[in-house]
């Protein structure tokens, strides 16, 4: 059974830092796009970031560019998100997703095909 698990979430001040961790199991990703998602109360699901298998190929949205830094380890079969100068409006849940084929880079998140189950950011002003 394959599983996504996300870590690292929690309650924090403005200007604060947080490292999401998304730790894979029941099979590898180490050929396989995998990505960060959120989704705030009342809002849709949004891309944050995504890399390639080999880490080579980043994509962030724009309103974490500069802030945010995705990065993998392949080895570990794992994901992180290092979150940086943390604002309210970045209050979510926060999804990593993995795609099921090999050597592709995904930013939507319909094409990804493996989910998380989140973890909760939440930045006080």
């Amino acid at each position: 059974q394959v599983q996504l698990v996300e870590s690292g979430g929690g309650l924090v001040q403005a200007g604060d830092s947080l490292r999401l961790s998304c730790a894979a199991s029941g099979r590898t990703f180490s050929s396989n796009a995998m990505g960060w998602f959120r989704q705030a109360p009342g809002k849709e699901r949004e891309s944050v970031a995504a890399i390639t298998w080999s880490g080579s190929n980043t994509y962030y949205a724009d309103f974490v560019k500069g802030r945010f830094t995705i990065s993998r380890d392949n080895a570990k079969n794992t994901m992180l998100l290092q979150m940086n100068s943390l604002q309210p409006e970045d209050t979510a849940v926060y999804y990593c997703a993995a795609d099921s084929r090999d050597y592709r880079f995904l930013v939507d998140s319909e094409e990804y095909d493996y989910w998380g189950q989140g973890t909760q950011v939440t930045v006080s002003s």
